[in-house]
């Protein structure tokens, strides 16, 4: 948030914030902006932000003796400058900054992707049937803002977050406007609605994954996480329209509610997108797609009913963007694997290895019961709990474990400051049976167990990390990767061969 945005034509804050009150001048013209006292300069325009630990209007002065020309603030201030005062500064910044990178959502079709799980899978999925034929000759089509990383059409970046903040997403917006992008695909957590990330941004599509109750805690009620996650709808342009899943349903009620055109999708209910399973296998699909009268076979090498679901979330965008069912086929078949979500690691061991950061129970049970359908012999499961997750969560964790696995391995993922023996000790208290749980702390040993102990035919998956690339121990962040430890303890385990790692598509290709 201490970016500060420049543009070379100065913006009319009256014109841009009809709504807001200005005092001390008839309006404020800026050409930059930025929300840290400490990094103003000269001629900006400072917003002050009430963050979770500190509020920048008590620093107001700070920004103003380092050059600010007026402030935004939510409450006057004692200040000698112009100032704006708004409802709510963090959308004031939002819109600011998306004006000062020259409004770029007006200038392609921008599609918002939320929902509790899935939300990564079918914006990789979308970015992949909208660039269509055009992304395997490396043209700037699409850009995409996801948790595994950020492009915009040239460079591209691992992100700390799923969504950047204001100054960050109005900057890579802008990237893919000037790098001739058509469309920009947009992963939209609830950290960032909460945060109004997306203020200023105006979307063409509104996609609602699904709505659990993994996220309670963060927001209080599910009439809170319903309301967050639906205000999204009131930044859909004039012609916008909304994706929902008619098997999700929390999220199905929310369709007689809406005022915009909607789509649904469903494989279990009755809705305007469906799909039919053919055959299953440990390492891929085939399913058919149905619109309408019309119905094309679809092979993907991510398996399962909730791949199936995104692939249906994501066609749904597409038939609406006018794309024809052939092509839609394709974009999803070009989607060989996401970093981390249900990725199988080949490495010519004579059993299956999985990764994924599924760390709620919804989303455990999903995962470790698509792996069950295609496995002969054993799912053995390593898994572990955040410290930042209470004891209730934990044992319905350890629960679903429990129930979905034949051998469980309990081991460390991200313990903090809390003792690991603890974190165990309330995911035990779900098990109905502990005796048979293998406890390893170390994370590295847990793995090696249950790589030594598989046998052909066995399923092995390591869930709670999936791409995410450390470890917080204490209050150290370690270098860890869950998909580069698995591969390497493959192989000095004496893996027969090794096949080459699954390729991915060049617009996909975001994350190194």
């Amino acid at each position: 948030m201490h970016s500060t945005q420049n543009r070379a034509g100065g913006i009319s804050l009256r014109h841009l914030l009809p709504e807001a009150r200005i005092f001390g001048s008839q309006d404020i013209e800026f050409r930059s902006c930025c929300s840290s006292p400490d990094d103003c300069q000269p001629g900006d325009l400072f917003v002050a932000i009430c963050g979770e630990d500190d509020d920048s209007h008590d620093w107001a002065m700070t920004a103003v003796e380092n050059g600010a020309v007026a402030v935004v603030v939510e409450r006057y201030l004692p200040v000698r400058v112009p100032q704006c005062l708004v409802g709510d500064s963090r959308v004031a910044y939002g819109i600011i900054c998306q004006a000062l990178a020259g409004d770029p959502t007006s200038q392609m079709r921008t599609i918002g992707v939320t929902g509790s799980n899935g939300k990564t899978v079918t914006s990789m999925l979308i970015a992949s049937i909208l660039g269509g034929e055009a992304a395997e000759r490396d043209q700037n089509l699409v850009g995409v803002i996801s948790s595994v990383g950020c492009s915009d059409g040239v460079r591209q970046s691992v992100s700390s977050r799923t969504t950047p903040v204001q100054p960050e997403l109005a900057d890579w917006l802008r990237r893919m406007v000037s790098n001739h992008c058509r469309h920009a695909v947009l992963e939209v957590s609830s950290k960032a609605m909460a945060d109004r990330r997306l203020a200023g941004v105006q979307l063409d599509a509104f996609v609602l994954t699904n709505l659990r109750r993994d996220h309670l805690p963060e927001h209080h009620s599910m009439a809170n996480y319903r309301r967050l996650k639906l205000s999204l709808l009131k930044q859909l342009k004039p012609e916008g329209f909304a994706i929902l899943n008619a098997d999700d349903p929390l999220t199905a009620d929310l369709l007689p509610q809406l005022a915009q055109p909607a789509l649904t999708y469903g494989i279990h209910s009755e809705a305007d997108l469906t799909a039919t399973i053919v055959e299953r296998h440990a390492s891929e699909q085939t399913f058919m797609l149905h619109a309408g009268q019309e119905s094309i076979p679809v092979r993907t090498q991510m398996i399962g009913d909730h791949h199936v679901s995104n692939c249906l979330a994501a066609a749904a965008v597409a038939l609406v963007l006018g794309h024809d069912l052939a092509s839609i086929a394709r974009g999803l078949e070009r989607v060989e694997y996401v970093p981390g979500r249900l990725e199988m690691l080949r490495c010519g061991q004579p059993y299956s290895v999985y990764v994924d950061g599924a760390q709620t129970p919804d989303a455990v049970t999903a995962a470790l019961r698509t792996v069950r359908r295609v496995t002969t012999g054993r799912v053995i499961c390593v898994c572990g709990a955040e410290g930042k997750s209470d004891s209730v969560r934990r044992a319905e964790l350890g629960m679903a474990l429990e129930r979905n696995s034949q051998q469980l391995v309990l081991t460390n993922d991200n313990p903090g400051e809390q003792e690991p023996l603890q974190i165990m000790h309330d995911l035990l208290d779900g098990i109905a049976k502990p005796a048979k749980v293998q406890i390893i702390p170390d994370r590295e040993t847990a793995i090696a167990w249950a790589l030594r102990n598989a046998r052909p035919g066995d399923s092995v998956v390591i869930l709670g990390k999936g791409d995410r690339d450390y470890q917080l121990v204490g209050r150290k962040r370690l270098k860890w990767s869950d998909r580069d430890m698995t591969r390497t303890l493959l192989y000095q385990q004496g893996a027969p061969s090794a096949l080459p790692p699954v390729r991915s598509t060049s617009h996909l290709r975001i994350v190194g």
